[in-house]
C-alpha cells in the first residue's frame, strides 16, 4: 500500500520519510492541495529502479534482434567474448 504524506511533511519531517524509505526500500508520495506532486525514494531504491528500466530497455533491444534475425546462437557469442577477453 503506498505511503501517501503532504508536501509539509517533508521539510517538518524529513528525517521520518528518510528513515521510511530506507527501512522498507518503497517510495514515499507526496501531495500538493491534495494532489499527488511528488515521489520521494531512497538512493537505493532509485538506482534498482533504474537498473530495471535499463535492463528491460536492453531485453526490449534483443528482442528485436531476433525478430529481425539478427541474433546469433548463445555458443557462438560466449566464443566471442571469451576470444575477447583473450587479447
Amino acid at each position: 500500500m503506498p505511503k501517501i504524506r503532504p508536501s509539509s511533511d517533508l521539510r517538518n519531517k524529513y528525517n521520518e520519510i528518510s528513515q521510511f524509505c530506507h527501512e522498507y526500500s518503497e517510495p514515499v508520495y507526496l501531495t500538493k492541495n491534495g494532489k499527488g506532486d511528488l515521489v520521494v525514494m531512497s538512493i537505493d531504491t532509485y538506482e534498482q529502479l533504474v537498473g530495471k528500466f535499463e535492463l528491460y530497455n536492453l531485453l526490449a533491444k534483443g528482442g528485436e534482434s531476433i525478430k529481425k534475425g539478427e541474433a546469433i546462437p548463445a555458443d557462438e557469442a560466449f566464443k566471442r567474448i571469451e576470444d575477447g577477453l583473450s587479447k
